[in-house]
């Protein structure tokens, strides 16, 4: 029933919407990931599976886009606001080095006041006292919201956050790419095209980028899958060389069923569903090289079992990660433990950085 789309998929071939969704919704599970694993092998060859050292540090809680899903955010007014001192990133960046790792995940919402000129201040400051450091920082929606608030192009926002020190920009607040799930789950965050048009610009301008999926919430398997293409779609438009998306990473979204009315039916996303959605998006992105499996939404064996449906990084360590823990994912490692859990699904680690260059592993 499915051996034409499977020949198609094999072939790298772009599959439409509906061929995606019949796989996805009716393939055997066992097809789906021994399909999805042939595709890793034409995308990234071998036995080795990609991990990471870095940290996630959030600028500020501060945030007015309204995401349901969120119980990390506050308003400007709260007792709880706080944005990071610059103290605090030295300890911060000082324990990430200690450990091993040199890249910052900067993420920080939409902060009605902070303008380019904070980020900009910001980015100079870390770079002046820590030389080495990667800057993966910010994400479209803040890009979008900055260049707003400065009524300066995405373009021109871009380039003078790279100035000031930005390297790498990731794929943070894409949720779901579709207007009706937007507008009921994140009523003020900058909408799809928004997203792509800051993406479009990054790829452009020769920066690496990444693409993400929040899923299991109020959208449809077709909302998802529509997600994928507009991926796909706009991978295929960056220049020869670029870039562009090095990796795509998808995890269920952990809900607070109580804190909003419009999650209260929604049921949790199961380790199948889990699986299925990492080998679709092994297979719908045919050109994007790197999936990787979220052990800290889903856990470390599920995250193994994707090892075999497509997936060929194992993301990061995570020294500090706020946001998605919040929310109740409570899933760790170490760096002695994320390697062991690659060697356990049969494969074999080796350490990466943002752009999956190897790095020399530290004692």
């Amino acid at each position: 029933m499915f051996s034409d789309l499977y020949k198609k998929s094999l072939d790298l071939a772009p599959l439409s919407d509906e061929e995606a969704l019949l796989l996805y919704e009716q393939a055997p599970l066992a097809e789906l990931m021994r399909l999805a694993c042939k595709l890793r092998q034409r995308h990234v060859p071998g036995n080795g599976v990609s991990w990471q050292v870095d940290r996630n540090v959030n600028i500020t809680n501060v945030c007015i886009s309204g995401c349901k899903f969120c119980t990390f955010h506050c308003g400007l007014h709260s007792p709880k606001a706080y944005t990071t001192t610059p103290d605090e990133y030295a300890k911060k960046v000082e324990e990430l080095f200690a450990k091993g790792g040199n890249q910052l995940l900067l993420q920080g919402g939409l902060h009605p006041k902070y303008g380019l000129s904070f980020y900009e201040s910001l980015f100079r400051e870390l770079k002046q006292r820590f030389p080495s450091l990667k800057l993966h920082a910010l994400g479209p929606p803040e890009v979008a919201h900055v260049a707003r608030l400065e009524n300066l192009s995405y373009r021109q926002t871009l380039e003078r956050l790279v100035a000031a020190g930005l390297d790498s920009l990731p794929g943070a607040g894409a949720e779901i790419l579709d207007n009706r799930v937007r507008k009921l789950l994140s009523p003020a965050k900058p909408g799809v095209q928004a997203w792509l048009d800051v993406m479009r610009e990054a790829h452009q301008m020769g920066l690496a980028t990444s693409a993400t999926m929040m899923f299991g919430h109020i959208e449809a398997r077709a909302e998802r899958i529509k997600h994928l293409r507009l991926i796909r779609d706009l991978q295929r438009e960056k220049p020869q060389g670029a870039p562009g998306f090095l990796a795509f990473i998808c995890w269920p979204a952990q809900l607070d069923r109580a804190s909003s009315p419009i999650f209260r039916d929604v049921q949790k996303v199961s380790a199948e569903e889990y699986i299925r959605t990492v080998a679709i998006s092994r297979i719908m992105l045919n050109n994007v090289p790197n999936i990787q499996a979220s052990w800290l939404t889903v856990g470390k064996a599920v995250a193994q079992l994707c090892l075999w449906a497509g997936a060929n990084d194992f993301g990061s360590i995570m020294i500090e990660e706020n946001v998605v823990s919040s929310a109740g994912a409570s899933h760790s490692f170490d760096k002695e433990g994320i390697t062991a859990a690659i060697r356990e699904a049969g494969y074999e680690p080796w350490l990466r950085n943002q752009k999956y260059e190897p790095v020399e592993l530290k004692a």
